[in-house]
C-alpha cells in the first residue's frame, strides 16, 4: 500500500468537488494537496476526465517537480503549485479552475471590487487580478513564471496570502489556496460567486459604488474578528 494513500484520497475528493460545484467542464482545472512533513504534494493527472478519475491516478510530486509516485503525467500547472508551496509555507491546498465568472473578470483584466456584504463576509479587499505575463516570461518557464506572477501581484498590491486566498491571472483564470485542499475548493466557488454578483450588479448599475468601509469592517469582523458572533460555539 502506498504511503501516500491518505494524501491521494484527500486530493481526489477535492478534485471531484469541482464538477459537482459547476466549477469545471471536461478536463479543465485541478486541485493539489500538500504533505509538508514528507515534502510532497498530490495533484490531478493532466487531461484525465473527472468521470473516469480514480484516487490511484493521483500523482505525487516534490517541490522541485520530480514525480515521486504515479504512472501518469501530473497537471500542466504543477510547476505553479510547486512554486506557491515553496514560497507560501502555510498553505495546504491549491485549486485552479476555468470557472465562467472568474475567467471573465480575468479576461477583462480587472480586480473584482468589494461591492456587497457577501464579499465582506470573507474578504476586506478586492480580489486582485495580476497583469498579463510579458512575452519574455511566456516564452520562458511559463508555469513556473505564473507562480512568480502571483507573488509579484501580491507584493505590488501589498496583500497577505493568508488573508486573501485567491487571485486572478490576467487573460487566464483563477488560482485559490487555503489550509487544506477542501478550503482551496471552497475559495474557488466563493471567488466565482463573488465575480458573478459583481458582474450582475454592475450590469444593473454601472455606477454602483464600492462597499463602504464601515460595512466591510462590520461584516468581516462579525465572522472573523476576536469578538465574532456568527455561527455556533
Amino acid at each position: 500500500m502506498s504511503k501516500y494513500k491518505a494524501l491521494k484520497e484527500e486530493c481526489f475528493e477535492a478534485n471531484m468537488q469541482l464538477p459537482k460545484l459547476d466549477l469545471v467542464i471536461y478536463t479543465f482545472g485541478n486541485v493539489s494537496a500538500v504533505d509538508r512533513e514528507k515534502g510532497v504534494f498530490a495533484i490531478k493527472p493532466s487531461g484525465v476526465p473527472y468521470d473516469v478519475l480514480k484516487a490511484d491516478d493521483i500523482v505525487i510530486v516534490d517541490f522541485d517537480n520530480n514525480i515521486i509516485e504515479g504512472e501518469m503525467r501530473p497537471s500542466s500547472d504543477t510547476k505553479t503549485h510547486a512554486f506557491l508551496y515553496k514560497h507560501w509555507e502555510t498553505i495546504g491546498g491549491i485549486c485552479h479552475t476555468h470557472s465562467t465568472y472568474a475567467v471573465a473578470w480575468a479576461q477583462a483584466q480587472r480586480d473584482i471590487p468589494i461591492m456587497g456584504t457577501t464579499h465582506a463576509d470573507y474578504l476586506t479587499h478586492d480580489i486582485p487580478c495580476a497583469p498579463p505575463m510579458s512575452d519574455e516570461l511566456i516564452e520562458g518557464d511559463y508555469e513556473h513564471n505564473t507562480g512568480q506572477q502571483i507573488l509579484d501581484c501580491f507584493a505590488n498590491k501589498r496583500l497577505d496570502y493568508k488573508e486573501v486566498e485567491m487571485v486572478l491571472i490576467g487573460n487566464h483564470g483563477p488560482f485559490t489556496w487555503g489550509k487544506s485542499a477542501d478550503k482551496a475548493v471552497f475559495n474557488s466557488k466563493l471567488l466565482d460567486e463573488l465575480g458573478k454578483m459583481a458582474h450582475i450588479a454592475l450590469s444593473i448599475n454601472p455606477e454602483a459604488p464600492r462597499l463602504k468601509d464601515a460595512l466591510i469592517k462590520k461584516h468581516y469582523e462579525r465572522k472573523h474578528g476576536k469578538n465574532a458572533y456568527y455561527g455556533q460555539n
